[in-house]
């Protein structure tokens, strides 16, 4: 949904009213394109802020299909969609939230061929997956087409969120920050998660894309947040590049 929509001003009237957001900004939003990659606690929360906000194309990845153990805080779903492939459940939800953004589902896990592809065909990519082998993939098509990455976790009652941009020579990648040979993730099924860590770490997420893709505000690139739900405290660390990183160390 663009300018020419009528119900364009009123349907973000609260975007225009920001200072330095305005038309222009909502605008760069309607051209924008970003790609969500898990579409589960994280994926949920971050991909229903980007279309209701008018991003104007969502490219929606999961291989995945909706558990009733999914819906404690997976909250693109309903019980009805129990069975269903997330990408099409999502769909389906995010229409009914917007019917502006353009939905493009990809069901299933990208090959590296796959992965580059997508990738390189939108302006952003949000990461949420669940393993450290989709998480590299993801790093390192990132890095190779240029395009800037968003990555969460959450796990019991704690959040992580990070910014990589790979157009700034001096921004670090995923692969600064973890080592390819390291443990696996954690997950949720084995050692559980309080359902609104993963909206808060999802919404921030959501966040940091918008501040990327209109230029309002300044990302958190280069930094880890973490969250401690227990304590309510957030923490900032900087994060360095890793100048001998085999993804994204210039020679």
């Amino acid at each position: 949904m663009d300018a020419s929509h009528p119900d364009w001003k009123l349907r973000y009237s609260r975007h225009l009213a920001l200072p330095e957001f305005g038309a222009p900004a909502q605008q760069k939003l309607a051209q924008a394109s970003v790609l969500v990659i898990g579409l589960g606690g994280l994926g949920s929360p971050a991909a229903l802020y980007l279309a209701a906000a008018g991003v104007g194309r969502l490219l929606l990845n999961d291989f995945d299909k909706v558990d009733l153990s999914n819906l404690q805080r997976q909250i693109l779903y309903r019980e009805s969609d129990v069975g269903a492939p997330k990408t099409e459940a999502a769909a389906k939800a995010l229409a009914g939230i917007n019917p502006g953004p353009v939905l493009e589902q990809f069901d299933g896990r990208l090959d590296e061929a796959a992965l580059g592809e997508v990738i390189g065909r939108c302006d952003l990519v949000l990461d949420g997956s669940d393993n450290f082998g989709t998480r590299f993939a993801v790093n390192k098509a990132c890095v190779a087409a240029k395009k800037p990455l968003v990555s969460g976790a959450a796990i019991r009652y704690e959040g992580q969120l990070a910014v990589f941009d790979s157009r700034d020579a001096a921004s670090p990648c995923y692969a600064c920050l973890y080592q390819e040979m390291g443990e696996e993730l954690e997950d949720c099924q084995r050692n559980g998660v309080l359902a609104p860590v993963t909206g808060v770490i999802g919404g921030l997420m959501a966040v940091e894309a918008l501040k990327l893709l209109t230029g309002v505000g300044r990302p958190m690139t280069g930094k880890l947040l973490r969250y401690d739900a227990l304590s309510g405290e957030t923490r900032h660390t900087a994060l360095k590049k890793d100048l001998a990183c085999p993804v994204c160390a210039r020679p």
